[in-house]
């Protein structure tokens, strides 16, 4: 059974920082597609980063310059870091694990994680 633990969300300033992970299990995590999405309130959920098995990442417009996705396939963990965060970067972030082959789609989900940018 797959589990996506996210965590490190929570309130910060504008122009503050934080980090967000998301440890899986029962997945082998390095051939996995990772990501991170948000979905704001009244809003559709977006992507805002991904990093392929292989390392190759991209991003939202929106984010780019300020956030950093990364992997550790040693600890089953994606990461992101989050700097100069914004008013419009609050959310509740979720954190998403795909592989595909020819025999089957795995597409799961973390329960997701609050972040709150506020003054």
């Amino acid at each position: 059974q797959v589990h996506l633990v996210e965590s490190g969300g929570g309130l910060v300033q504008p122009g503050g920082s934080l980090r967000l992970s998301c440890t899986t299990s029962g997945i082998i995590f390095s051939i996995y597609a990772m990501g991170w999405y948000r979905q704001a309130p009244g809003k559709q959920r977006e992507l805002v980063a991904a990093i392929a098995s292989g390392g190759s990442t991209n991003y939202a417009d929106s984010v780019k310059g300020r956030f950093t996705i990364s992997r550790d396939n040693a600890r089953n963990t994606v990461y992101l870091q989050m700097n100069s965060l914004k008013f419009e970067d609050t959310a509740v972030y979720y954190c998403n694990a795909y592989y595909r082959d020819s025999m089957r789609i795995v597409d799961s989900w973390g329960q997701g994680i609050q972040v709150a940018v506020s003054s």
